[in-house]
């Protein structure tokens, strides 16, 4: 077996620093703050936001569903609704094994969503087949779709009402990125008590 030498894994680490900075300054900031109206929108109004996303998108999916739902609701009066469609594994098994993966976030929505509700969908292609299902379904339910995904975005990209773009086609710098244009969005709520 190899050893890895430290010089070239100090040298790779400074490298994948800077190239993450030069994606992460690329992060449009004015595209950012209408996902945060949006959010809170639908937090005022009393809409269900929904998030879904696979892989290490389930996961930033997740975690947004909970700095949303505890970390910016807790203790205050207006309180998200929020709920990650990755999180409920029984159903998700269920559907996958029964009917198709493509179905396992829109059958949700469709137990679920409401006309004015919002849909948050991460996918560093934008091409994930259930994540575009659920989209497409919601565009056509009244529901507001924000896609937040990497370049060139594929079908998510095209299909979101909102579409957040990471300049990268790097899954790594993409999914560091969508970990904090959430982390933005959610702080925002929970560092701005006025909001």
């Amino acid at each position: 077996m190899q050893e890895i030498s430290a010089g070239n894994s100090l040298a790779y680490i400074k490298q994948y620093k800077r190239k993450c900075a030069e994606v992460l300054e690329k992060i449009p900031d004015e595209v950012v703050a209408r996902l945060i109206g949006l959010l809170g929108k639908a937090r005022d109004d009393g809409k269900q936001v929904f998030l879904c996303g696979n892989g290490g998108s389930a996961a930033t999916a997740s975690h947004f569903a909970t700095d949303l739902g505890k970390g910016a609701s807790l203790g205050r009066e207006k309180r998200f609704r929020v709920l990650s469609l990755t999180d409920n594994l029984p159903w998700i098994t269920a559907m996958a094994n029964d009917t198709d993966y493509s179905r396992i976030f829109v059958e949700q929505l469709r137990n679920y969503a409401q006309p004015g509700d919002l849909l948050v969908a991460f996918s560093g292609s934008g091409n994930s087949p259930n994540v575009i299902a659920a989209v497409d379904w919601a565009n056509q339910n009244g529901l507001e779709t924000v896609g937040i995904t990497g370049r060139p975005g594929g079908k998510l990209g095209q299909l979101a009402r909102l579409p957040i773009f990471v300049e990268s086609s790097h899954m790594g710098f993409i999914e560091d990125a969508h970990f904090v244009i959430q982390h933005m969005a959610g702080y925002y709520f929970m560092e701005n008590t006025e909001s």
